[in-house]
């Protein structure tokens, strides 16, 4: 699969893979499993910073998301050095929207990441998945997905 070519005829582009903003790396591989560590809500003009539920609509926190996921999606290609198809499936996302104590819509949030998969990988982007709030996460921004890839 060319991956950019795919993001490309929807419309996206694969950003380069961010580096780690702490003490720790940004994937493992280990076996025949890709753990990407957390990818945080981030496009070309910046951080996407907001709390759900208050400053941020459920679908501008889906679009949040979105970003998350081209970043992992950048990370799991850099990992495979561009051969795409050395990716069998995504397994799982664990998604965490920072948000209101009362917003109940993380779920609808992380669809935006959740969807971006299943359009770029088909059947091998439908996945296992968490969507959870946290009440704040780190430099203030909306989302932070991690994920679990299967290499062939």
């Amino acid at each position: 699969m060319d991956l950019s070519a795919k993001l490309a005829g929807l419309g996206l582009t694969l950003p380069a893979a961010p580096a780690p903003a702490a003490n720790y790396v940004p994937l493992v591989r280990s076996g025949t499993q890709l753990i990407i560590s957390g990818q945080i809500s981030n496009v070309p003009d910046g951080l996407i910073c907001c709390k759900l539920g208050a400053d941020m609509t459920t679908e501008e926190g889906a679009k949040a998301a979105e970003s998350c996921a081209l970043a992992l999606l950048a990370q799991a290609n850099a990992a495979v050095d561009g051969d795409f198809s050395k990716v069998k499936r995504l397994v799982k996302l664990v998604g965490f929207v920072n948000s209101t104590a009362d917003f109940t819509e993380q779920p609808k949030v992380i669809n935006g990441a959740s969807d971006l998969m299943v359009k770029v990988l088909g059947d091998a982007g439908r996945h296992a998945r968490s969507a959870v709030s946290a009440a704040s996460l780190p430099l203030g921004v909306a989302v932070e997905i991690e994920a679990v890839f299967e290499l062939v």
